[in-house]
């Protein structure tokens, strides 16, 4: 064996060891990213039901504030029609009824004021 051998030999020997080396990280890392593609897989799958559940849950709270909409609109046209009404009825009796008011103590004034003078003169 010569010199050129034996260094050829020891270089191959130190490539050996070097790709040794090297796999030992890579087989690790291979692990690691098995591990990661089984977490994701769980990942979704456990996800996938929640955004499910979330959007069902989105559709009937849209669902109640339509219904809530519709008794709001309601109770708008309901306050309107009480307040046309209060407005309706106070100009129909509301003014009658202060003249039959304002009618009903002069009347009374008058009926005790000849009371009131026919007890004096007697």
């Amino acid at each position: 064996m010569s010199v050129g051998d034996i260094a050829g030999l020891i270089a191959a020997i130190a490539f050996v060891l070097l790709v040794g080396v090297l796999a030992v990280p890579l087989v690790k890392l291979g692990r690691v990213l098995d591990e990661t593609r089984v977490s994701v897989k769980e990942l979704t799958d456990h996800s996938v039901p929640i955004l499910d559940e979330a959007a069902a849950t989105v559709a009937s709270a849209n669902t109640q504030l339509v219904k809530v909409d519709t008794i709001t609109t309601a109770a708008v046209q309901v306050s309107e029609n009480v307040s046309a009404l209060t407005s309706l009825f106070a100009a129909t009796v509301g003014g009658p009824m202060v003249k039959v008011a304002a009618f009903s103590y002069a009347v009374r004034r008058t009926v005790g004021g000849f009371l009131g003078r026919g007890r004096s003169a007697r």
